[in-house]
C-alpha cells in the first residue's frame, strides 16, 4: 500500500460513496421561506449578536438579560444568565394573552382511534390545574418529578406543569424497564412520578402502572426510594394495585385544583430537565438542560428549518416525549412558536399499515418529521400503502435519529412528499439540546443522505487525530468549536464525567462520538458513531455507506453492517439484509440466498469499491432494534463472530435475536 494511502485510511474516515444528486428549493418555496441566505451572513458577522437577536425575537423574558454568554467556567456554559423567564408561560400563556386562545394547540389521536383536540385556552388550563396539583403534593421549585407516560396529552401538560414551577422534570420512555426507571428514579431522586395505568400498543392496552411500583418497592442492597408520591392517569381503564397513602389519580387531583396559577420565573440557566441517555452500560448518564438558552435554540431551529407558519400549518412529529426530539419538537420548539400540532399514540403499523398516511390525509398535516427506521419500514411494505391516502397537504419533510441512506431519502421525498417537497436532514444528539446541521428548506440545494450545513449560529468542523480540518473530500470526527445556546451543561451530579466524556479527546473542543466527511463541496455527511468504523486491511470503512450502497439496491428495504474479527483482514464486512416485501422469498433456499448474496456483493462493489464487499450477508426478517428505533450492532457483532448473545433487553422486540441466530445456522457460501 503507498505510504500516503496509509496514513489517509488512519487519521481519517475514507470517503467512498459519492452522491451526485441535488434538489433545490423551488422559487415559489423559496420565496416564502422563512430562512433566508442574509442569515447565515448575519450570524458569520456576530455569532453572539445574532443569538441575543434570536433569544428577544422568540422568547419572552420576565426580566430582560444583558449578557449573551459567559463562557469563563468552559466547559459549562451561562447563556442569557441575568435574566428571567418561565418555559410554560412561553409556550402556552403568551399565545392566549395575544388572543390566540382558540387556536388548536394539539390534534391527539390515540391508537384505538379516540381523539381530542385542546386549544391553548385549554392547555392554559389543564397546566395550571396540573402545576397546582404538583404543588398540594408538596413539589417545589428544583425538585425533580420523573414522568413516564405513554403519547397522551396528559405527557405535554405534565412536562409543561414541571416547567411552570420550576419542577425540573425527567422523561423515561414508557417502553424502559422497572430497572431502568428505578435507577433513573434514584439518580435524580426524584420526589413524584407521574405515570398511568397503561397505554394503547399494538391494538392492546399495554400497562405501566406495575414498572412504577416495581421499580419503588424496597430492594436489598439499593437506597430507599426518595419518591413521596406517583400520580396516575387513567388513560386504559385496567385493573391497577393502588398503594393508598403514595398513589393519586390525576383526574381527581386535578379536579380539585384551581384553574389559575402564576408562573415561577425563573433565571436562565435554572435547571429544566433531566434526560438519560439509553443504551450506555454502568449507572445511566443524566444530560442535563436548562432553561434559556434551550428554549431559544428550540423555538429558533423548529420555525427556521420546517418553516413553519404557525397560523396556517399543521406540523407532526412522530417522536415520543421519551427522546429528546419530544421534548424539543412536540413539547418546547413547536408550541413557543404557538404551531397546531398532530400527536399519536401508536405505532405506524396498527391496526394497519396505512395509520400514518390516514393520519396526514385526515388532518393535512404539511409538515411532518420522523426517523429513516419509520421510513425504510413503509419502503418495505410498498408504497402502494401510501398512494392510498391523499397527501397533497404535505409541504416539509424531515428527518433525524441517525443518517438516513440516499435511498430512503429518495423514496421519501417521491413516494410521501409527491417528488416536490424539500426534505430536511437534521443531525443533532440528547446532548445539543436541538437541531444543529441541516439544510435549510428554502435555502438549501438538497442532497440525499447528507446534513450539508451546520445551521447559521453554530460552529461544526470534521477534523483529523491532530484536530486539524479535514479537507473537502476528507473523513473524520465531527465536533463543534465554539459554545451554542441549547448545549447540555454537564452530567447530572457528576461534572467530571462531562467533561472526560464530550471534552477530553480534543481539549476544549466537543466531539459528539460521530464520525463524518465532507464531499467536494465542504458539505457535511454523516457516518455514524465512530465506534461502528471498521479497519478492513488497514481502510477505516463507515458501516453507514456500506448500508446505504446496500439498500440503493432495488430488493433491499433496509441493512445493518458490522465489523466481525477476521483472521486475514483484521476485521471483515458482515451485513444483515431485510429483502423488500414482493423479493422476500428470493432467499427462502440455500440457492436462492447464494444468489442474492452474490448479486448484493457486486452491488456494493460497484457502488463504493471492492475493498467495501461484504464478506457475508445474512437475509434475515427483521434487525435488532431499540425502543426509540437504533440498530443494536452490538448484537449483531455477537451474531457475526458465533459468540453468545449479548443483553437484548433493551431491545423493541427480543425474539429478534433467536430469528437471527437460527437463519445463521443454515449453510450458505461466500466467495473472496
Amino acid at each position: 500500500m503507498p505510504e500516503n494511502e496509509s496514513t489517509t485510511a488512519q487519521t481519517g474516515l475514507e470517503n467512498l460513496l459519492h452522491e451526485t444528486r441535488s434538489f433545490p428549493p423551488s422559487p415559489e418555496f423559496a420565496a416564502q421561506a422563512n430562512a433566508k441566505p442574509e442569515l447565515y451572513e448575519e450570524a458569520r458577522a456576530d455569532r453572539l449578536a445574532f443569538w441575543a437577536r434570536q433569544a428577544n425575537d422568540l422568547v419572552t423574558w420576565r426580566t430582560p438579560f444583558t449578557e449573551t454568554l459567559d463562557w469563563s467556567q468552559a466547559p459549562v456554559a451561562r447563556w442569557f444568565a441575568d435574566g428571567t423567564l418561565n418555559a410554560a408561560y412561553n409556550a402556552v400563556d403568551r399565545h392566549v394573552e395575544a388572543g390566540l386562545g382558540d387556536r388548536v394547540a394539539i390534534h391527539f389521536e390515540g391508537e384505538p382511534g379516540d381523539t381530542r383536540t385542546v386549544t391553548y385556552a385549554e392547555l392554559q388550563r389543564d397546566v395550571a390545574r396540573a402545576a397546582n396539583a404538583l404543588a398540594a403534593l408538596g413539589v417545589e421549585t428544583g425538585d425533580r418529578v420523573v414522568i413516564y407516560l405513554p403519547m397522551i396529552v396528559e405527557a405535554v401538560v405534565a412536562m409543561l406543569a414541571c416547567a411552570r414551577i420550576g419542577a425540573p422534570h425527567s422523561v423515561v420512555f414508557g417502553g424502559f424497564s422497572a430497572d431502568a426507571l428505578r435507577s433513573r428514579i434514584a439518580d435524580a431522586e426524584a420526589k413524584v412520578v407521574i405515570t398511568a395505568d397503561g397505554g394503547y400498543r399494538r391494538g392492546a392496552p399495554s400497562a405501566l402502572k406495575p414498572a412504577v411500583d416495581e421499580a419503588l418497592a424496597p430492594k436489598e442492597g439499593a437506597e430507599p426510594t426518595t419518591v413521596e408520591h406517583v400520580l396516575v392517569v387513567r388513560r386504559t381503564g385496567q385493573d391497577t394495585a393502588w398503594t393508598e397513602s403514595r398513589d393519586v389519580w390525576w383526574h381527581d387531583a386535578l379536579e380539585s385544583a384551581d384553574t389559575t396559577h402564576t408562573p415561577v420565573w425563573v433565571e436562565a440557566e435554572h435547571p429544566l430537565f433531566i434526560l438519560y441517555t439509553s443504551g450506555t452500560t454502568g449507572k445511566p448518564k443524566g444530560i442535563l438542560h436548562t432553561t434559556g438558552g434551550y428554549l431559544t435554540q428550540a423555538a429558533y431551529t423548529h420555525r427556521n428549518v420546517f418553516d413553519l407558519k404557525a397560523e396556517t400549518d399543521v406540523y407532526w412529529c412522530t417522536a415520543d416525549i421519551g427522546w429528546v426530539t419530544g421534548h424539543s419538537y412536540v413539547v418546547y420548539g413547536p408550541l413557543l412558536n404557538g404551531a397546531t400540532q398532530v400527536i399519536y399514540e401508536g405505532t405506524p403499523d396498527s391496526p394497519h399499515q396505512g395509520r400514518w398516511w390516514e393520519i396526514v390525509e385526515k388532518y393535512k398535516v404539511s409538515i411532518l418529521y420522523t426517523a429513516p427506521t419509520a421510513i425504510r419500514a413503509c419502503m418495505k411494505w410498498g408504497e402502494e400503502i401510501p398512494a392510498k391516502f391523499d397527501l397533497s397537504s404535505l409541504r416539509v419533510l424531515g428527518s433525524v435519529g441517525e443518517p438516513i441512506n440516499p435511498e430512503a431519502w429518495m423514496w421519501y421525498r417521491r413516494v410521501i412528499g409527491g417528488d416536490r417537497t424539500p426534505i430536511v436532514d437534521t443531525w443533532w444528539q440528547t446532548e445539543t439540546g436541538a437541531i444543529m446541521i441541516s439544510p435549510l428548506p428554502g435555502v438549501t440545494a438538497a442532497k440525499p443522505g447528507s446534513a450539508q450545513v451546520p445551521l447559521p449560529g453554530i460552529v461544526a468542523d470534521v477534523v483529523d487525530d491532530e484536530a486539524h480540518a479535514v479537507p473537502n473530500g476528507g473523513g473524520g470526527y465531527l465536533v463543534l468549536s465554539e459554545p451554542w445556546p441549547s448545549m447540555l451543561r454537564g452530567i447530572w451530579g457528576d461534572l467530571q464525567r462531562f467533561t472526560d466524556t464530550y471534552w477530553s479527546r480534543f481539549p476544549g473542543i466537543y466531539f459528539a462520538g460521530d464520525g463524518a466527511k465532507k464531499d467536494e463541496d465542504g458539505d457535511i455527511w454523516l457516518l455514524g458513531r465512530v465506534d461502528d468504523v471498521m479497519n478492513v486491511s488497514g481502510h477505516r470503512l463507515s458501516t453507514t455507506e456500506i448500508e446505504s450502497a446496500l439498500v440503493s439496491h432495488e430488493i433491499v428495504a433496509e441493512a445493518a453492517v458490522v465489523g466481525a474479527s477476521d483472521d486475514l483482514t483484521g476485521q471483515a464486512v458482515v451485513a444483515f439484509v431485510i429483502l423488500r416485501g414482493e423479493h422476500a422469498d428470493r432467499a427462502a433456499d440455500a440457492d436462492g440466498a447464494a444468489a442474492v448474496q452474490t448479486e448484493l456483493r457486486n452491488h456494493v462493489a460497484k457502488e463504493i469499491g471492492p475493498i467495501a464487499k461484504p464478506k457475508r450477508i445474512l437475509v434475515v426478517p427483521e434487525l435488532p432494534k431499540t425502543r426509540s428505533g437504533k440498530i443494536m450492532r452490538r448484537l449483531l457483532r455477537d451474531v457475526a463472530e458465533n459468540r453468545t448473545v449479548g443483553d437484548a433487553t433493551t431491545l423493541a422486540d427480543s425474539s429478534v435475536m433467536e430469528l437471527i441466530s437460527a437463519g445463521l445456522q443454515k449453510p450458505s457460501s461466500s466467495e473472496d
